[in-house]
């Protein structure tokens, strides 16, 4: 799968047909996210499966005001309504691709939980990128 553009048309074709959620929540001006963004799209090819999206925080800011992002790449992983990782990561695209095989549910469907740091932050109770996205207009 290709990396999801904020266009409410893309998101609301894709999103409601993947249990996943991966962004990236960048800002356009960081020539990091710039030079991650073909990595993060390459990697979106090896998980047809999951939805990735590509969120610019200051063109996005409603979708994003209710958490502190303070260094990019800031990361989110999400598993239906579940957040199973949000925070930085390296612009390493193996770091995540690794992270992504180890929330794979195993066949009796228990699943790695990451302990909370702070790299992994809390998101706000309620707070739901999945669901934000969905009723984007």
């Amino acid at each position: 799968m290709t990396v999801l553009s904020l266009q409410p048309d893309s998101i609301q074709e894709h999103l409601p047909n993947s249990r996943w959620l991966v962004a990236c929540l960048c800002a356009a001006w960081c020539d990091t996210c710039n030079a991650y963004r073909s990595a993060f799209e390459a990697l979106a090819e090896k998980h047809p499966d999951k939805c990735f999206c590509w969120i610019d925080i200051e063109d996005q800011a409603s979708l994003v005001e209710d958490i502190d992002i303070e260094n990019f790449p800031t990361i989110l992983v999400q598993i239906d309504d579940q957040i199973e990782f949000l925070g930085t990561m390296l612009p390493d695209t193996q770091q995540l691709h690794r992270m992504l095989q180890s929330f794979s549910a195993p066949e009796d469907g228990s699943r790695k939980k990451f302990q909370r740091t702070s790299l992994n932050q809390h998101a706000p109770d309620g707070w739901n990128l999945r669901t934000s996205l969905l009723e984007m207009q």
